[in-house]
């Protein structure tokens, strides 16, 4: 069996495609965080089902701006020294 990889997904502009992909990437079982910058989440349809659907899976949501208060607020200082633990990093 294959070694489960950790995965960090930023999401800036296209967030709706953004966090789609990180909730999508989880059928591989590996583990998945998602890192929402720079931006409140847009309150879509779309987003708040599949950021439902990450909370249900336990995965974890990270961003650096305040006004997302339902994730864990990290400073870009801290965010840079978690992604050092990722085997990949997706920007979106």
């Amino acid at each position: 069996m294959e070694e489960q990889k950790k995965i960090a997904v930023l999401v800036r502009d296209r967030q709706e495609e953004g966090i789609r992909m990180g909730v999508g990437i989880t059928l591989e079982e590996d583990i998945v965080d998602i890192y929402v910058l720079d931006r409140k989440v847009e309150e879509t349809k779309k987003n708040v089902q599949n950021i439902s659907v990450m909370k249900e899976l336990e995965m974890n949501l990270y961003t650096n701006c305040s006004d997302n208060a339902d994730m864990t607020f990290l400073t870009n200082e801290e965010i840079a020294a978690k992604l050092r633990d990722y085997d990949h990093i997706l920007p979106y």
